[in-house]
Parts: C-alpha cells; structure tokens; sequence
C-alpha cells in the first residue's frame, strides 16, 4: 500500500492530464495499479480505476461546462448507449486471467498511439464542414470566450461508438476517453475542445453507472480498495479542474500528440512487467 501522500499526487496527475484530453485518466492508473498493486486482480483494478475516473469526470464536466464547451444533446444520447454495455463490462471482467488482461490492454494503447501519430496531419489540417445530410445532426455551438464551432455529425455512427466503448471502458478501466475522444474527432468530425469536453460529461454518467454496478456486486467491501479511491480522488479533483483550464490554451494537435506519446509509452511499459 503506497502512503497517502504518493496516491494523491498520482491522482493529481491523472485528473490533470486526463481531463486535459479528456480521458478519464484512467490509461495512467491501470499502469500504476497493474505495476505497484500486484496483489490486485483485474477485477479489483478496474473497479479502483473506474471509480476514480468517474470522480476525475464529474469534476472535470463541472470546469468545462463554466467553459460552454460540452456538446449536451450529443453527450446524453451518446451517454445513453455506453450503459448497457458498461454493466456487461463490470460482468465480464471478473472471466479475464491477469496475463491475458495485460496484454489486451498494452495491445490496445499501443495501436490506437500508433493510429494518432499516423491520423495527427490529418486533425491538423481538419475543416470542420457542416452538413445537412440524411442521418446527420448539426450543432453550432458558441463557448464562454466567444469561440464559436459549427459541425455535423452522423448519430447513428456515433451510438454504435458509444455502445463499444461503454463495454471496454469498464472492462479495462479506462474510462473509454482514449477511444472516444480520437473516435468523435475522426470519425464524427467533432472539434477537439468540444470531443475532449463532451466526452469527459459522458463519461461522467458512464463511469458512475460502473461503479454503482461495481457496488452491488460488492467489489468495494474492502477498507484498503476504499482508502485507494479516497487518496486517488484527493489528488484527482483539483487536478481535474486543472486539466479544464489548461486545455484551451494548448492547441488541439498538441493534446491528440500528447495523447498519442502517454498511450505508447504505457503501452510499452504493459510488456515490460
């Protein structure tokens, strides 16, 4: 059991960074846990991880809605297709052996690290071109510094995407925001500053429907897992609103390569262990 001291400033980390890109944070603390909580099944460091992103997403939707920056319609809809797949997530993981978990998750973040440095130019580049097209949702959208964001967006495409990451999030107990955020970006044309926000609001509903699921199956009947979160989310809550001032002060291709460098070296240090 590492001191208090150690898991605030590792939660103050998560919640800066993973808010930062919208995230969750929880593609750092399943590393952390997997490297310095050995005793720990897959089970208990997911139902850990989960529960701190959704402490780290609550209180980073709190900051980016001061910003105006969340996309509401979209994020509720989307919202609502992550949960089925979020509860049959918390179900299935339980099945899983640690090796096989390690290597599903350092497979992961290695290839989607890769897809970012490969898809970056193209974010760069990116003109967000509105559409009125049969299946499209059109959303102008002005934040609190006056910046306004005019995109479309197929629903459809973007509720299977919800429905995939509602059962991998939960599984792997990364929030899902590392698989959301480059999905609403590339996929469905989102902004990035609006994907980074709106997918923090949905994973604030997302995460919380994990947990509760994770609670009545009693996966957190235990002190030491409690007094884990309880540090974690000390660090986790300023760091989140930390994470929301930030982000729209750094450029949008410098948070997707950001994201892109923290995915491939966690990746990497998955197989090292």
């Amino acid at each position: 059991m590492h001191t208090p001291i150690t898991l605030i400033i590792t939660g103050l980390i998560i919640g800066t960074l993973g808010t930062l890109i919208g995230a969750g944070g929880g593609f750092i603390l399943v590393p952390f846990l997997l490297l310095f909580y050995t005793e720990f099944p897959p089970e208990i460091v997911t139902a850990i991880s989960i529960a701190v992103v959704a402490v780290n997403s609550i209180s980073g939707s709190m900051a980016y809605a001061k910003s105006g920056r969340i996309d509401y319609k979209a994020g509720l809809v989307f919202a609502v297709f992550t949960i089925p797949g979020s509860i049959l997530g918390v179900y299935t993981v339980k099945y899983i052996p640690q090796n096989v978990f390690k290597i599903i998750f350092g497979i992961m973040l290695i290839g989607l690290s890769v897809y970012l440095f490969f898809k970056n130019k193209t974010i760069i580049s990116n003109l967000v071109i509105s559409s009125e097209k049969k299946g499209y949702k059109h959303t102008v959208l002005t934040d609190k510094n006056g910046t306004t964001y005019e995109y479309s967006y197929k629903q459809s495409l973007g509720s299977l995407i919800s429905i995939v990451v509602g059962y991998i999030s939960p599984l792997l107990g990364i929030g899902g925001g590392i698989i959301h955020v480059p999905a609403m970006v590339n996929w469905l044309k989102f902004p990035v500053h609006i994907a980074t926000a709106t997918s923090h609001f949905i994973l604030a509903i997302m995460a919380t429907v994990s947990v509760i699921t994770h609670a009545v199956n009693g996966t957190y009947n235990n002190t030491d897992i409690v007094l884990t979160i309880v540090y974690l989310s000390l660090g986790v809550i300023p760091g989140a609103q930390l994470g929301a001032y930030f982000s729209h002060k750094i450029k949008s291709h410098i948070i997707i390569r950001a994201l892109a460098i923290c995915l491939i070296i966690v990746g990497i240090r998955i197989f090292l262990t």
